[in-house]
């Protein structure tokens, strides 16, 4: 077979083992692995019809495929297409995924994903490259996308969004900040810049050792996992190394309140571990992936930890999802394993895992 087809059947995830996928559906403990895939991801949302979505987040500036659906015998189809996912150094940016960095089903039934115009982790940002992209799930086509570049400064990193009423909030996890855009418009305003609450002070940590960069210095992941109350009072959030605060919604919508009157508003919620995700139920309980002790625990809305799962499997768990039969995914991607993160050596052992629990829970979409 000629090199070109081989990189066809790679990018299409069709051809060897390498870039594909692979669903076992066994269950192993309390823990049921889905999917397996030797590219790495960082992010699952399934619908409710139940279609499989999953984000590579090419940290390393890798490429290649960027969003896939999953078929369910795991081979990943680019998504929403091989157009939207063929971007190259070169290449103009407006339509197509430079690096994504979170995906899920909105409220509004849209898939939703974040973009944030960079080659690599770390890079600067590109022109009109940094985005939200929503795509409709009946008819597979990108049908809104709201530019990011006025919202952001020059060492941004767009991390994660929810959605709430006519709102989206982004997490900043360059430049330590929270975003609030005008859904229907896209205006955007910053809030909470360079406080405590959205900024990494302390050492992030992964399987109990302190995360570097290949020049030596510790990894800086600021404003990075948020949630939204079912009921819409509070905002939760904080930066990947732990640290979670809470703030009412009515105050962070409010644009009449100054930096310091907003800041006085948001309270210190619990001292969380460096994590890799969560998750909201309709109840209100805060699902946390605890990535330096590889546990799963979860928050009551009165503040209270239960612990729900501690498993060695769960290498740097990340983005959670909450599906409506009662199952928590747990995307596994080894993410601080990566050569960035073990001074130029990869420790990753492929493949890495998608895998889903039982919790019982119900769903509360934002």
């Amino acid at each position: 077979m000629k090199k070109t087809a081989l990189i066809t059947l790679a990018f299409l995830g069709l051809g060897t083992y390498n870039s594909a996928a692979q669903s076992t559906s066994k269950t192993s403990g309390k823990l049921i692995d889905v999917f397996q895939s030797a590219k790495v991801w960082n992010g699952v949302t399934v619908s409710d019809d139940g279609r499989t979505f999953v984000c590579y987040p090419d940290i390393e500036g890798e490429g290649g495929l960027k969003i896939a659906e999953l078929k369910k015998d795991g081979t990943p189809v680019p998504y929403p297409d091989a157009g939207w996912n063929s971007w190259k150094t070169g290449d103009r940016t407006e339509h197509k995924i430079v690096r994504a960095n979170s995906v899920r089903i909105g409220p509004d039934g849209n898939l939703w994903i974040v973009d944030t115009g960079q080659p690599g982790m770390g890079d600067r940002f590109l022109p009109r490259g940094s985005k939200l992209i929503a795509v409709d799930l009946h008819t597979n086509k990108v049908v809104q996308m709201i530019p990011l570049d006025a919202v952001l400064k020059p060492k941004s990193m767009a991390d994660d969004l929810r959605i709430y009423g006519s709102h989206i909030y982004v997490t900043d996890a360059g430049e330590p900040a929270l975003i609030i855009l005008d859904k229907v418009t896209g205006k955007g305003r910053r809030v909470l810049e360079d406080e405590v609450s959205t900024t990494d002070n302390i050492p992030m940590k992964a399987e109990g050792q302190i995360m570097t960069e290949k020049s030596g210095k510790r990894v800086h992941i600021n404003a990075d996992q948020l949630e939204i109350s079912p009921n819409g009072k509070y905002m939760y959030f904080q930066a990947a190394s732990g640290q979670l605060y809470r703030v009412e919604m009515q105050f962070l919508n409010n644009p009449e309140l100054s930096k310091a009157e907003l800041s006085a508003r948001v309270k210190k919620w619990y001292d969380t571990p460096s994590t890799g995700g969560t998750a909201i139920d309709s109840k209100g309980n805060i699902y946390i992936s605890d990535v330096d002790h590889s546990k799963l625990f979860k928050l009551t809305p009165d503040g209270k930890r239960e612990e729900i799962l501690s498993d060695s499997r769960l290498i740097w768990c990340d983005a959670l999802w909450i599906d409506n039969k009662g199952y928590l995914w747990l995307p596994v991607g080894q993410l601080n394993r990566l050569a960035v993160f073990q001074n130029g050596h990869a420790t990753t052992k492929f493949p890495v895992h998608i895998y889903k629990l039982k919790i019982n829970a119900k769903p509360f979409r934002i």
